[in-house]
C-alpha cells in the first residue's frame, strides 16, 4: 500500500528479458586494467634519426649528410643511405632492407662515436591503439562497435577512457561482481522503509542489492506479477564502467570510470521522495541525517520512472541543484511505446532523456518517444515484438552487461543480455564521463549539447520522433577535444529550456558551442521558437560570443500575429564560432507575454 501511495510506485525501466544461462563458472578476478595495453608487434628497425649539433655541415647540407652516411656504412659494413631531411633538421638514414637488429645497434654505436651527433634513435612504428579488448565476451556487444546499430565507441578510447569520473546509478544496489569491483567506489542505501530495503533497516552505507522479487501476483499492486529478483542496478553499472581489457566478461563504455551504487528501488520499486534525496546526495549536495558524499558523481544515471505528465517538483528541485553541482542527469525514456511526455523523470527539465534503438537501428518496438527525447542509444531487443511478452528469442540482440544468478537473493556472477531503455541511457552516462574526463570544463549543458550535436539519424525508422539519432561516441568526444569539425558543415547546437519573456523585460537563453575550429560561416542559420500572443512586441538579437550583436527582428506596432517560428540568416564570419552564443529578446511593450520555447544555432 506504501508504494502506491509514492507520486510513481517508481520502477526500474528495463523490460526486463533474460536469455537461457548456463550455471556460471567464476573466474579469477584479473587486475583492472585501466588503459588498454595493445600487444605492439616487434617491427625491425630499418631506419635510424639522426641530428646533428648545430653548425656542422651535416646539420645544415644534404650532401654533407649523404657523404657522412656513406662513410658510416663503409666503417659498419652495412649499405647506409641518406633518405631525406625532417621538418625538426634531422637527418633520415636507411639502413637497407637487409640489416638485423645487431646491425642497427652497431650502426647506432658509430654515430653516437661521432662529436658532431647530437643524437641517433630507431625510427619507431607506431600502431593504432583503438585494439579490440580482450575481454572474452566483447564479440557480444553489438552495441558498442557494430557500424549500424552501435554506438561507435572504441574510437573515442584513443582519447579518454573516463578516469577521474564517477557516475552514479541510482538503482537497486550492487550485487557483488568481479568485472565491476575495482571500478566501484562507495554507495549508500537510500531506501528508508524496511520491509522494502530487505535489510531489517532503513537508509543505511551499505547499498547491496537485496533483491527486487515479488513473491505472488498483485503484491505491488492490481496487476502486478510475480517475479524474480533483476539485479538492475548492476546491470546497467556493467554498461558504463565495466573492467575492460582483463580477459573476463565485457567492456565498459568509460572503462576507466567509477560507478558509485545509490539504492533506491527494493521490493516494489521505490519513492519519489527517497529517489530525490539520492540525485542530491550523489552529485555532492546535503541530505539531513546522511554523511556527505566523498566522492561526488560528474554523471547521474536514472534508468527508473513511472508515469505521471508533469514533473514532479521534488524531483525538479533534485535534479537542478545535482546540475548546478555540475553534474549530467542521464534518464531512461521508458518502455510503454508512448510518448515520453507522460512518464518522469523522462519529462523532467535539465536531464538527458535517452530512447532505445535495435541492433538494426530502428526505435526498438518498446521504446518511448517523442519531442520530450533528446537521443538515443542501443537498448536492444531480446524478442521480436510479435513474439510472445516474456520470451527471449534473440537474446543475441539484447545488451550483454554484467548480472547475479540469484532468483530471489544474491547468488553466483554471471553475465545476461537485456532490453530496455534503461539499458539504452548507461550508454549515455558512459559517453558523459568519457567527455568530462576528456575535457572536466564542460558542463551538463555543453555535454548534452555536443551529444546531440553529433548524433547519426537512425539507419531505421523510427515512429514518434527519437531525439537527435544514435549518439555517435568517437565523433562526440572528437568534437569536444578539439578534432570535431569544422564551420560550414552542418554541425547543430540547441537549447530547448524554456524562458519566460516578462513584460518590459528582456530574456536570454544561451548555447555553448563546442567542438568547432575557426569562424562561424557567413551563412549561420538561426532558428527561433518564441511563444508569444503579440509577436510586434519583441525585439530579437543573437548575441556572439564578444559580445556583439546581430539584429534578427525588430519591433512593429502593426504586427499582431502569435509567436515567431522562424529561420534567420546571419553572416558570422568574422565571429570565432567557438564559445557561448545568446538569444537575447526584448518586450518593449506591455499587456502580453510569452516565452522561448527553444532555439538552435547551424554551422
Amino acid at each position: 500500500m506504501a508504494a502506491s501511495a509514492t507520486i510513481l510506485g517508481v520502477a526500474a525501466t528495463s523490460s526486463v528479458a533474460l536469455a537461457a544461462q548456463a550455471t556460471p563458472q567464476p573466474q579469477p578476478a584479473a587486475p583492472a586494467a585501466q588503459a588498454m595495453t595493445p600487444a605492439v608487434p616487434a617491427a625491425p628497425v630499418e631506419k635510424l634519426i639522426v641530428t646533428y649539433k648545430s653548425r656542422t655541415a651535416e646539420a645544415t647540407s644534404n650532401d654533407a649528410a649523404k657523404s657522412d652516411a656513406a662513410e658510416k656504412g663503409k666503417k659498419t659494413g652495412e649499405k647506409l643511405a641518406f633518405e631525406r631531411r625532417l621538418a625538426d633538421g634531422a637527418a633520415l638514414v636507411d639502413l637497407g632492407t637487409d640489416a638485423a637488429g645487431k646491425d642497427a645497434a652497431k650502426v647506432m654505436d658509430a654515430f653516437r662515436a661521432d662529436p658532431a651527433v647530437a643524437s641517433v634513435e630507431p625510427d619507431v612504428r607506431a600502431y593504432p591503439m583503438a585494439i579490440t579488448p580482450n575481454d572474452t565476451d566483447y564479440a557480444k556487444q553489438w552495441d558498442l562497435f557494430e557500424p549500424t546499430g552501435g554506438m561507435n565507441v572504441p574510437g573515442a578510447w584513443d582519447t579518454t577512457t573516463g578516469s577521474g569520473v564517477t557516475v552514479a546509478v541510482i538503482d537497486t544496489g550492487y550485487a557483488a561482481h568481479s568485472d565491476l569491483a575495482a571500478n566501484t567506489v562507495a554507495g549508500y542505501d537510500f531506501i528508508s522503509d524496511s520491509a522494502d530495503a530487505r535489510d531489517g533497516n532503513g537508509r543505511d552505507g551499505n547499498p547491496a542489492d537485496e533483491g527486487d522479487w515479488n513473491a505472488t501476483d498483485n503484491e505491488c499492486g492490481f496487476g502486478s506479477r510475480a517475479s524474480s529478483s533483476s539485479w538492475h542496478g548492476t546491470h546497467v553499472a556493467g554498461t558504463i564502467a565495466a573492467v575492460t581489457d582483463n580477459a573476463k566478461g565485457i567492456a565498459g563504455v568509460a572503462y576507466g570510470s567509477k560507478v558509485q551504487h545509490v539504492r533506491v528501488l527494493g521490493k516494489c520499486g521505490g519513492s519519489s521522495a527517497d529517489i530525490a534525496d539520492a540525485i542530491t546526495w550523489a552529485s555532492g549536495g546535503s541530505v539531513p541525517g546522511i554523511p556527505a558524499n566523498a566522492t561526488p558523481a560528474k554523471v547521474i544515471n536514472l534508468s527508473l520512472g513511472g508515469a505521471s505528465s508533469t514533473c514532479p517538483t521534488v524531483y525538479r528541485n533534485a535534479i537542478n541543484g545535482a546540475v548546478s553541482r555540475g553534474a549530467t542527469v542521464v534518464v531512461a525514456a521508458g518502455n510503454s511505446n508512448a510518448d515520453a511526455s507522460g512518464f518522469t523523470p523522462a519529462n523532467c527539465a535539465n536531464v538527458i532523456t535517452v530512447a532505445s534503438t535495435s541492433r538494426e537501428g530502428n526505435r526498438s518496438y518498446y521504446s518511448n518517444y517523442g519531442s520530450t527525447v533528446d537521443v538515443s542509444a542501443p537498448g536492444g531487443e531480446t524478442r521480436r515484438a510479435t513474439d510472445t511478452p516474456g520470451t527471449v528469442t534473440t537474446p543475441e540482440n539484447g545488451i550483454l552487461s554484467t548480472l547475479n544468478s540469484g532468483t530471489t537473493v544474491q547468488a553466483g556472477e554471471n553475465y545476461k543480455p537485456y532490453q530496455g531503455t534503461s539499458m539504452a541511457a548507461p550508454h549515455i552516462a558512459g559517453l558523459a564521463a568519457l567527455m568530462k574526463s576528456a575535457e572536466p570544463s564542460l558542463t551538463p549543458a555543453d555535454i548534452e549539447s555536443a551529444i546531440k550535436a553529433n548524433a547519426r539519424p537512425l539507419p531505421g525508422t523510427c515512429s514518434g520522433g527519437c531525439g537527435a539519432g544514435i549518439a555517435d561516441a568517437t565523433k562526440t568526444v572528437n568534437a569536444v577535444t578539439g578534432g570535431g569539425s569544422t564551420p560550414g558543415t552542418g554541425t547543430t547546437f540547441t537549447n530547448t529550456a524554456n524562458v519566460t519573456i516578462s513584460d518590459g523585460a528582456t530574456a536570454t537563453s544561451p548555447i555553448s558551442v563546442t567542438g568547432l575550429t575557426g569562424n562561424a560561416p557567413a551563412a549561420l542559420k538561426v532558428d527561433v521558437d518564441i511563444k508569444h500572443t503579440y509577436r510586434g512586441d519583441l525585439v530579437i538579437d543573437l548575441v556572439a560570443p564578444d559580445g556583439s550583436a546581430y539584429r534578427l527582428k525588430d519591433s512593429s506596432g502593426s504586427d499582431a500575429t502569435d509567436n515567431v517560428l522562424a529561420t534567420y540568416t546571419v553572416d558570422a564570419s568574422s565571429e570565432t564560432a567557438g564559445g557561448t552564443w545568446t538569444l537575447r529578446v526584448r518586450d518593449v511593450y506591455t499587456g502580453d507575454t510569452g516565452y522561448i520555447d527553444s532555439w538552435g544555432l547551424t554551422f
